[in-house]
């Protein structure tokens, strides 16, 4: 184990590492977390085997039975380590304003001296693991390096599936190459003689925290999911949209799935859904029967970099290279490509577990199991009144063993984005779809999104909560700066993508929902396709262009013109209240709001006047 090195000699690093900034960095976070050992990832199949083996003899992992899920395995964490912890998120930019109202903030050198006492001594009797890793294709000039700093095996292993992980990424970073500095610990050292537990964290204590200006990540006390795995919404996303708004790109919380119709045209696409509004389900969208000959294919299901190319596009990459997707409510039915993207080489997390050493989760079989055990390490039967597994229960999957992977998901080009689309969860007010005027316009659709609450825990059920871009929890600076960004950059090419709404979810005076959705939803994008194509008609309305009954392909499917209409149909009495709801979130970013999203507000108020008689 050549990349390990013992308490006597922490600062060595292995040979390969050409970096002295990564080598300085490593060293000063060794001096002041003061961990046992030192251990360089390489990112080998060996070393993912093995440290999985240690954390099974360690009670973190269950190594599921290998007939039934081939080399996966089960963590089961500690009932307070579940979730992102969005109020112990924050974003330390130097001055308050530029974080905005939609941020946590603390002052930077406040925040440093509270982290600096927390790390202290936080990595002792444990080992700590140096995780360099590339978001995106490595030397693509889409792709960023990182480096993870971690006192958990369990992130190591998540981020070698998640990212490009390895000594792979330190021969690209060179000697003289950047990297964004990421620091996470479980926040639990270990005394001398003092037993470890299977998922260490701190209870009481959490921070994840942004240095926008030095481009860093701290994070403290957790290690679950994106507290943990900084390569996720911490550097994808929040400090990401930094980088991307000073140098003139888009980090966005988007799938991107690419389109071929069966003479062989392909378009790429990228869409955002706030949580609950079937992202994924889009992601690996599967065609329904009538629509033979056409094909769907998954670029990234969560996140995009998108940057302009001289040939007036916008190319994206997906930065990841595994899915960390929320299990309960995916089956076969539902999203059977994600299904099958599960069968090996996956780490479950807080799902349930079946008598014969597989996994389970709710909605995952119409049939309950009469037996589990269920996320807690208890019995689980039916008639028990809990959960099996937790709602938020993820897994953890390689991208390559998705069955709808498109061939150029790994291109270091990327690929050219024809059209954006963003939706949400409606059950009135939104249309089924929409195109957008212009560029300003769609920015003004997709600033002023929104989705309706499922759970009381999320709020009063049915309550339109505004998420602009569906990016309100993940946007590194101020929401209005970001919305100006979109406004700019649409300046930087010349064939600036169409932007479309979409809603699945609007239903009848009997809630129940007017579209089928899942694979039906295919009707949709193609004629958004078509649109870009310049193939498919339209009708202008307040809103933007819409299709007509006889603009869609309905062969397969039974569905009335009067049903289209009811899933398309604008009330100004439920517009109205969009306005006002809009006016409302324009008002908390007034200090820095661009005034072109006010004009737009105002045009498509003057819009719904209906005409004088």
């Amino acid at each position: 184990m050549h990349a390990l090195t013992s308490s006597a000699n922490l600062a060595a690093a292995p040979d390969y590492v050409k970096n002295l900034k990564l080598i300085d960095w490593v060293s000063e976070v060794a001096a002041l977390t003061k961990p046992d050992r030192i251990y360089w990832c390489d990112g080998s199949q060996e070393e993912y085997d093995r440290l999985c083996a240690q954390m099974v003899a360690a009670g973190t992992l269950i190594k599921l039975n290998p007939e039934k899920r081939k080399n996966s395995y089960l963590a089961l964490s500690d009932p307070s380590d579940v979730a992102r912890v969005e109020d112990r998120t924050f974003i330390c930019s130097k001055n308050k304003i530029d974080a905005g109202p939609n941020n946590n903030w603390i002052e930077p050198d406040e925040m440093r001296a509270t982290l600096n006492t927390l790390f202290d001594g936080c990595m002792r009797g444990r080992t700590m693991y140096v995780i360099p890793f590339s978001m995106g294709p490595l030397g693509s000039h889409i792709s960023h390096i990182g480096v993870e700093i971690s006192d958990s095996p369990y992130v190591a292993i998540n981020m070698r599936i998640m990212t490009r992980m390895g000594k792979a990424v330190l021969d690209v970073l060179g000697a003289n190459g950047e990297f964004v500095p990421c620091l996470h610990s479980v926040g639990m050292p270990l005394e001398r003689g003092q037993k470890d537990v299977a998922w260490p964290c701190n209870k009481e204590t959490k921070y994840i925290v942004h240095f926008p200006e030095t481009r860093e990540i701290l994070s403290y006390g957790s290690g679950y999911g994106g507290n943990a795995l900084l390569g996720k919404k911490c550097f994808a996303l929040r400090i990401a949209s930094n980088m991307a708004r000073d140098q003139g790109w888009l980090a966005e919380h988007m799938l991107i799935l690419g389109v071929e119709s069966p003479k062989g045209d392909k378009h790429y696409v990228a869409a955002a859904f706030p949580s609950a509004c079937g992202k994924t389900n889009f992601a690996m969208l599967i065609p329904p029967k009538a629509f033979e000959g056409w094909k769907v294919t998954t670029v990234g299901d969560d996140i995009a970099w998108i940057k302009p190319s001289e040939d007036g596009r916008f190319y994206a990459i997906n930065p990841e290279a595994g899915y960390f997707g929320v299990a309960p409510g995916t089956s076969r039915s539902t999203n059977y490509n994600a299904m099958a993207t599960l069968k090996e080489n996956v780490i479950f997390t807080n799902v349930a577990l079946t008598p014969d050493g597989d996994v389970w989760w709710e909605g995952m079989t119409k049939e309950l199991p009469p037996k589990l055990t269920d996320w807690q390490g208890q019995e689980w039967t039916p008639g028990c009144g809990r959960k099996a597994s937790h709602p938020n229960a993820r897994f953890t999957a390689p991208a390559a063993q998705c069955p709808s992977l498109d061939p150029a998901w790994e291109d270091p080009s990327g690929v050219p984005i024809s059209a954006f689309i963003f939706g949400g969860r409606r059950s009135t007010a939104v249309p089924l779809v929409y195109e957008s005027f212009n560029w300003n316009f769609g920015v003004y659709l997709a600033a002023t999104m929104g989705s309706e609450t499922t759970a009381a825990a999320a709020g009063k059920i049915g309550e339109v909560r505004r998420d602009p871009f569906a990016m309100l929890p993940f946007c590194g600076y101020n929401m209005a700066d970001y919305f100006k960004h979109w406004l700019e950059i649409g300046k930087k090419v010349a064939s600036p993508p169409l932007i479309f709404s979409v809603n699945w979810f609007r239903t009848d005076e009997n809630g129940k929902f007017l579209w089928p959705g899942y694979s039906e939803n295919m009707r949709v994008l193609k004629w958004i396709i078509e649109r870009c194509d310049g193939t498919a008609n339209g009708l202008q309305t307040p809103l933007g262009w819409v299709p007509r009954y006889e603009d869609l392909e309905w062969s397969g499917l039974d569905f009335s013109p009067e049903q289209f209409e009811k899933a398309m149909s604008l009330n100004l009495d439920h517009m109205d209240q969009e306005l006002k709801s809009h006016g409302d979130l324009f008002e908390k970013l007034k200090e820095n709001l661009p005034r072109e999203l006010q004009l737009c507000r105002e045009l498509f108020e003057l819009s719904l006047i209906p005409p004088a008689t």
